[in-house]
C-alpha cells in the first residue's frame, strides 16, 4: 500500500491552483467544472486534488484534529533552497528545520493547509537513519540561492 494523493478543500480554487503551480511546480491535469481540480508533478494522475469549498468555508481550528501537513520531497539541497527563496521572496511565512534525517521547510497554503518541502539527508554526511525527535534550526544562509 502507498499514499496516492492528498485531497484539500479550498476557498478559492483559482488562487489555490496558482499557489500549487507557482510554488510547487504542479500542473493541472484535470478540472471538473468549478468544483475540483487535480494537479500532478507528472509521476501519477494527480498528487493533489483541490475541492472548491467556497469563500465562506470555515478554517479548521489550529489545535484540533485533522491534517497537519502534506510533504513533498525534493532531490537535493539546491532544490530545497530554491523553494525556500521563492516562498520567502513572495512573503509566505516559512519555518526551516533540520531533523537530521531531513532538512524541511514548513509553510501554509493560502487556505492555511500545512505544507512541507523536504530534502532527505539520511545518506548525507552527518545524517542519521532515524529521526529521534530532533528539530534543529537551519541557518538562513544555507537556504539562500542567487537568482
Amino acid at each position: 500500500m502507498k499514499i496516492g494523493h492528498a485531497h484539500l478543500k479550498v476557498r478559492d480554487l483559482e488562487r489555490a491552483i496558482s499557489f500549487y503551480a507557482g510554488f510547487l511546480g504542479l500542473e493541472v491535469v484535470e478540472r471538473v467544472g468549478d468544483r475540483y481540480t487535480f494537479l500532478t508533478s507528472g509521476e501519477m494522475h494527480h498528487e493533489i486534488a483541490l475541492q472548491n469549498a467556497g469563500p465562506d468555508a470555515p478554517t479548521p481550528p489550529p489545535s484540533g484534529t485533522g491534517l497537519y501537513h502534506v510533504a513533498f520531497e525534493v532531490p537535493d539541497k539546491r532544490s530545497l533552497a530554491e523553494a525556500y527563496t521563492k516562498l520567502t521572496e513572495a512573503g509566505v511565512p516559512v519555518s526551516a528545520v533540520d531533523h537530521v534525517i531531513s532538512w524541511a521547510i514548513y509553510f501554509p497554503d493560502p487556505d492555511g493547509n500545512g505544507l512541507e518541502i523536504y530534502w532527505d539527508t539520511r545518506d548525507e554526511p552527518g545524517g542519521e537513519a532515524l529521526w529521534q525527535g530532533r528539530n534543529l534550526p537551519i541557518p538562513e544562509e544555507e537556504l539562500r540561492v542567487s537568482r
